[in-house]
């Protein structure tokens, strides 16, 4: 909590997902590997401003057209593979119903969404923590980066133990975890880049106690 205040007296809340309805989040998870979110956003708009944001229309809209729609988000063929593959899972395990898929159990709603091809533990979380609402905490790079360098883990940390780092000493609480995720982006971004500027970063000092 200590990191977390350090960071939220910085800057503020972040106001995370940047997104108007679960779906859109769904997919902006999925575009927004390996590469900034300014391009997503391109990509996203695309796609609401034909009326393809809708899961029926992604389901029966070819990959390549898909794909054209997404081109700003980059690797955009692998990623309308991906998007549709997400959109195969919703349809084929959820009826396309949404609501049936936000209501589900967060343990077997994790196990099914690493079970899409081209959704790891990364995007599966922020589906689970910004789309379906859920106290999952997101650990991408970033989270890495700043711990390794305070101290705090090995390099050969896995991911599952990293999450549970951070879970196990934090409350069960969403609208937390969504905040932390969001200010680690952004200390990261600002502070801690390749070439850190730590005398201006907000944990500059800051131990694991």
């Amino acid at each position: 909590m200590d990191m977390f205040n350090l960071m939220i007296n910085q800057f503020g809340a972040q106001h995370w997902w940047p997104g108007d309805t679960e779906l859109e989040m769904m997919a902006g998870a999925i575009l927004t590997q390996n590469t900034s979110w300014k391009n997503v956003d391109k990509a996203i708009a695309n796609l609401k401003d034909k009326g393809l944001l809708d899961i029926e229309r992604l389901y029966n809209l070819p990959p390549a057209a898909l794909a054209e729609e997404i081109r700003p988000a980059g690797y955009f063929n692998i990623k309308a593979v991906r998007l549709k593959n997400l959109i195969n899972f919703l349809v084929e395990q959820y009826s396309g119903d949404m609501s049936l898929f936000l209501s589900d159990k967060t343990e077997r709603l994790r196990e099914g969404l690493l079970s899409v091809k081209g959704v790891g533990p990364e995007t599966a979380d922020s589906i689970l923590l910004y789309a379906a609402r859920r106290a999952v905490f997101v650990i991408d790079a970033y989270t890495y980066r700043i711990l390794y360098r305070h101290g705090i883990i090995e390099d050969q940390i896995t991911y599952d133990e990293l999450k549970e780092l951070f879970e196990s000493n934090l409350p069960a609480e969403e609208g937390l975890f969504n905040e932390f995720h969001a200010l680690i982006v952004r200390t990261a971004k600002e502070f801690c880049k390749g070439k850190p500027l730590c005398g201006q970063c907000p944990l500059n000092g800051w131990e694991l106690v």
